[in-house]
């Protein structure tokens, strides 16, 4: 009897714990929300606004993209051991979020295909500032068996923003046009500000001072998570950006005013995916869950390598494009923290981040090179051989139990 009652404040307590802990992970996924309403009300027009009204070829649409994610992920492993080293992430993840939330309203006054690649990579830079320290911040907020449905909680309501923003872009083209549109994306920017400001708590953690960053990633560089960060890589270089989805849009005959929509759909797709991909992972393998993203993606480019028109068949490749970031993108940054000692969780976001964005500025510049100077099937083939072998080398590790803790 007496035990009983005993046991019962701690329960109360551990209750209480992760009560706060996923709330300030809903409270960072409202932050990501007004964020993305910011920067996916733009998202979905910039592939046609650098090709249309700055000229640009396909080539240089990937080489853009890809260059922008590399720099982006680059900056993720500065800040992912920044924030290890002084114990703290919510300062990262402001300077972040504010460095994007001004960036991208020049995109207004751009008037070559230069003056857009300048402010992109700006835009990349604040993503890549805040994104390992958030990740860490999310990871710390609960229990690492629930933090599969952590990461899946906050890339659904992430991508809710994602719904909304290409919508308002829908609805406020016709009245203030593509320009307009960029500095409107100033404002829900702010409102993300603000609440990052007001209701997102650190969280208290060990500090590593003494060591340096490359005895920072020295330590989380084992035999597990390199041969995670193999096979990552390797889908990586297969993965091109949405971007190209809508360029297929257009191409299907989905009208330049009607992209926005294919955008929405994506991401609708994503929200969808999220949450229950994130919770499945906590119940079944996180491992399991990331072979159905690779799948997924496999199955969009293999629409979009076989689908060759019909304006409606564009909705189709955006939803299943869509089915594949919702479910591998949240699968793998739950896996990173499992990897390494909890004090390293930074800085092994950063080395994952800089693996992928690596990755993906090759994959990008060669998806839309081949789009160019061959044909749209060349770079849809591409993808589809690239990501075989990843599903092939992550399939192989998993039957040998090499992912195991």
């Amino acid at each position: 009897m007496s035990s009983h009652f005993k046991s019962k404040p701690r329960s109360s307590s551990s209750n209480n714990a992760e009560e706060l802990g996923f709330r300030n992970v809903a409270n960072l996924g409202v932050v990501s929300f007004f964020t993305d309403i910011s920067t996916e009300m733009i998202l979905g027009v910039l592939p046609i606004f650098v090709l249309t009204e700055l000229r640009a070829t396909k080539a240089l649409l990937g080489l853009m993209e890809g260059a922008a994610e590399s720099l982006n992920y680059f900056f993720r492993v500065l800040s992912g051991v920044i924030s290890d080293r002084i114990g703290r992430r919510k300062p990262l993840i402001f300077l972040g979020y504010a460095a994007s939330t001004i960036a991208k309203p020049f995109f207004a006054v751009a008037a070559s295909w230069s003056d857009a690649f300048t402010t992109r990579l700006a835009d990349r830079v604040g993503k890549g500032v805040r994104t390992s320290p958030r990740d860490a911040l999310i990871s710390e907020s609960v229990k690492e068996t629930r933090s599969g449905g952590a990461f899946g909680l906050h890339r659904s309501i992430d991508q809710l923003g994602a719904i909304v923003g290409p919508a308002l872009a829908f609805m406020l083209i016709p009245a203030i046009g593509m320009r307009g549109l960029f500095v409107a994306s100033l404002l829900p920017g702010s409102v993300a500000l603000l609440v990052l400001i007001f209701f997102v708590q650190d969280r208290k953690r060990t500090i590593k001072r003494s060591r340096s960053v490359a005895k920072n990633i020295r330590v989380v560089l084992k035999r597990r998570f390199n041969l995670f960060l193999v096979v990552i890589g390797v889908f990586a270089l297969s993965a091109y950006n949405f971007s190209f989805i809508l360029v297929k849009a257009s191409e299907l005959g989905v009208e330049s005013g009607s992209i926005p929509l294919v955008y929405a759909t994506l991401n609708v797709a994503t929200v969808i995916a999220g949450l229950p991909s994130g919770l499945l992972a906590d119940r079944f393998g996180k491992e399991r869950l990331l072979m159905v993203g690779f799948c997924l993606f496999f199955v969009s480019s293999l629409a979009g390598l076989m689908i060759s028109e019909g304006a409606a068949f564009a909705f189709l490749v955006a939803f299943i494009y869509g089915l594949y970031l919702g479910t591998s993108e949240s699968v793998q940054r739950a896996l990173v923290p499992s990897f390494v000692p909890n004090e390293f969780k930074g800085t092994a976001y950063g080395v994952y981040y800089l693996l992928i964005g690596a990755c993906a500025s090759v994959a990008n510049l060669a998806f839309g090179a081949l789009w160019d100077q061959f044909s749209m099937s060349a770079a849809f083939s591409y993808s589809l051989v690239v990501s075989a072998v990843a599903l092939l080398g992550l399939g192989t590790l998993l039957s040998l139990g090499y992912l195991k803790q």
